[in-house]
């Protein structure tokens, strides 16, 4: 059975982007044997993620992150069940909020910068969903 998971998190400590190279490469070295894909959204101390996959090992994966001391505040933000991915192209994608243009965020959100504890976990999904069909997705 296939699930989404979306959660956000905040950075224990700031990170250089060698750090968040590095945890993409994890990401994307483990991901693949496990069967899971998703979108990692990182600005300032906050990451937003979805995780799609199998039920235990997406529930697996979340469990490691939520104790992961590199995060604190780590809130699911939205789960369901799925017929298909939706994210299915990226073993771990990467959203470069450099190249977004702040109106995209200010569509779904109070001020023009990435927030998902200020917005329900649906529009978290609308918006990461725009920003991938604007094209502002690096890696996979």
């Amino acid at each position: 059975m296939l699930v989404r998971l979306l959660y956000a998190s905040r950075s224990a400590k700031p990170l250089c982007a060698e750090q968040m190279d590095s945890i993409l490469a994890q990401s994307r070295a483990h991901n693949p044997e496990s069967g899971v894909t998703g979108i990692l959204c990182y600005s300032g101390d906050i990451f937003m993620q979805v995780l799609e996959g199998g039920r235990r090992e997406v529930s697996a994966l979340y469990q490691l992150i939520a104790n992961d001391p590199r995060h604190r505040d780590v809130e699911l933000l939205y789960f369901e069940e799925i017929s298909e991915r939706r994210f299915a192209s990226w073993t771990m994608g990467q959203v470069n909020l450099a190249k977004v243009n702040p109106s995209t965020l200010l569509k779904y959100s109070e001020k023009p910068t990435l927030d998902p504890y200020a917005l329900s976990g649906k529009v978290s999904l609308a918006l990461l969903e725009e920003l991938i069909a604007t094209a502002a997705i690096v890696g996979r």
